[in-house]
């Protein structure tokens, strides 16, 4: 896919893995229209991508919020005339078992991460299906290929993401638009640091298991940025992220019940 001149719309393009796709994009010409809720990591990846001279419009957006989502659509033609890649970034993370979250944290995430990324695609792709070559980008995760202990609400999240996907890849088939899932492993972004802890565990077992998590995110998010946007490049229906990614999805398939007994040793270290 040639990206020089096409316009792409980038959710949690504040920060980490979205900032990162945005700027690759830029660097192959692209224009962007970039969204996420937090406006001063926006303008900063604004000021990134402007400098590789393409145009950038920035909107406030919260994607749990359903008519600031139906409202983009027409704020980003307005902008840019066009409109031929939704890139579905904006995501959070929540850590603790099952019994440990509380319903209200668990719709919370399912709200950003999953119904956030429906809205969008819906919201999106009478725009996209009015161009000539336009792609659908959604941001699973390497939760979104395995279950680990301590994160049923973020892997069900991301496996719904990827089955999602998967179902409108099929249902598109044979139109101008196509679908891309990607799964990251270990991005060093701050998205462990930021993660929302279920109430009634001691700061000090909070601490603990982000400082966990971190360890295992390795990979510069820069790095992943350009690995996803050459995929899109390339017209793959599935983009793995990492060493880690890759080897966890062999594994998963190898061992579909009897994975995670292989695998939570190297993560507990």
């Amino acid at each position: 896919m040639i990206l020089a001149s096409r316009v792409a719309v980038v959710t949690g393009a504040g920060s980490g893995i979205g900032r990162a796709i945005a700027v690759a994009l830029a660097r192959r010409g692209c224009h962007l229209a970039l969204a996420d809720i937090n406006e001063a990591g926006l303008e900063q990846t604004a000021v990134m991508a402007r400098a590789l001279h393409v145009r950038v419009s920035c909107h406030r957006l919260d994607v749990a919020d359903r008519a600031m989502v139906q409202a983009l659509p027409a704020q980003v033609n307005a902008s840019h005339g066009r409109i031929d890649l939704l890139i579905n970034n904006a995501g959070v993370a929540l850590g603790g078992s099952f019994e440990q979250v509380s319903e209200a944290d668990f719709d919370w995430l399912m709200d950003i991460n999953f119904h956030g990324v429906v809205r969008m695609t819906r919201a999106f792709l009478p725009y996209l299906r009015a161009g000539d070559d336009a792609r659908l980008v959604n941001v699973s995760s390497l939760y979104g290929l395995v279950s680990p202990a301590g994160q049923a609400a973020y892997s069900a999240s991301k496996f719904a993401v990827r089955g999602f996907s998967n179902a409108l890849r099929h249902e598109l088939q044979g139109s101008n638009v196509s679908v891309t899932v990607v799964h990251p492993g270990g991005i060093a972004t701050s998205i462990a640091r930021n993660a929302r802890a279920p109430a009634g565990i001691p700061e000090e077992e909070v601490l603990r298991r982000k400082a966990l998590s971190e360890k295992l995110l390795r990979m510069p998010a820069e790095r992943a940025g350009e690995i996803i946007v050459r995929g899109i490049e390339r017209r793959k229906a599935r983009i793995l992220v990492g060493m880690d990614a890759k080897i966890v999805s062999i594994i998963e398939r190898i061992a579909p019940v009897r994975y995670w007994s292989l695998l939570k040793k190297g993560v507990q270290q």
